[in-house]
């Protein structure tokens, strides 16, 4: 991947502003239908909405942090870049693809890398039916919200949720439920890749549900069916020894 055309995104943040005026200076900078690689500065969100903007376009993101946490991003030193890109290691993530339904009757599309999400709206818990592959699995769920998150955004609100953490090479998706009430001690599932998920809102005009794809929020849902889009294969870079499946490995042996 040498002498690879670079195209360089920022997040709106200052250091992130900063930090792509540097690497704009020393490596040059091309729209995103003429580069080979784009390079997202910013911090996990910006990497989020860097993959959901040109998910379709075909090209490999490199995110380079300027944010916290950063797992999806490689360190903000701005030494050689393109050097760097060439050396580095991909990642083949699919996203899932979310149709909600509210309570008008509008349906809402979108595409989410890490999760999809029901949180509830008020004070009151949501109560949620779960069904998979056409089948009820759970008739009732009283709990905060639920989620189902793909291995990429497995150590995302999913690890925070206590659910378990996947490679990004396996074939699974992870059903995390978020402050169950009833049954308390469900802990969530794994299912297959190609599971279709459909979370029910019970009771929803007294306990009314949102669903989340990612940081996109629709409210009022009533139905909300998810399936792993496998058309889309967006491909992200880490840095030679710094793999996510090397991350998330990492991840489950640190206190």
């Amino acid at each position: 991947m040498s002498a690879k055309r670079l195209c360089i995104l920022s997040s709106a943040k200052p250091q992130a502003i900063e930090t792509a005026a540097a690497l704009r200076r020393r490596f040059g900078d091309l729209g995103p239908a003429q580069c080979d690689v784009i390079v997202a500065v910013g911090g996990d969100g910006f990497m989020l909405e860097t993959l959901r903007a040109y998910m379709k376009a075909g090209k490999p993101v490199y995110g380079v942090n300027c944010g916290t946490v950063g797992f999806l991003m490689n360190p903000g030193d701005q030494g050689d870049l393109p050097a760097r890109i060439a050396e580095a290691e991909e990642a083949i993530i699919h996203p899932l693809a979310m149709k909600a339904t509210d309570a008008g009757g509008a349906v809402h599309r979108a595409l989410a890398i890490n999760e999809v999400s029901i949180f509830r709206q008020t004070r009151q818990s949501a109560r949620i039916r779960i069904h998979v592959n056409g089948t009820v699995r759970m008739e009732s769920l009283t709990c905060d919200g639920v989620l189902l998150a793909t291995p990429a955004g497995s150590t995302a609100y999913n690890l925070s949720a206590h659910g378990p953490i996947l490679p990004i090479s396996a074939d699974l998706l992870a059903l995390t439920p978020i402050s169950a009430f009833r049954p308390r001690r469900w802990k969530g599932a794994l299912l297959p890749h190609d599971a279709v998920v459909r979370f029910e809102a019970l009771e929803a005009d007294q306990r009314p549900v949102s669903a989340v794809a990612d940081n996109l929020e629709f409210r009022y849902a009533v139905d909300v069916e998810i399936a792993e889009n496998r058309d889309i294969a967006m491909t992200v870079l880490f840095d030679r020894g710094q793999s996510l499946d090397e991350r998330i490995l990492r991840e489950q042996f640190e206190h």
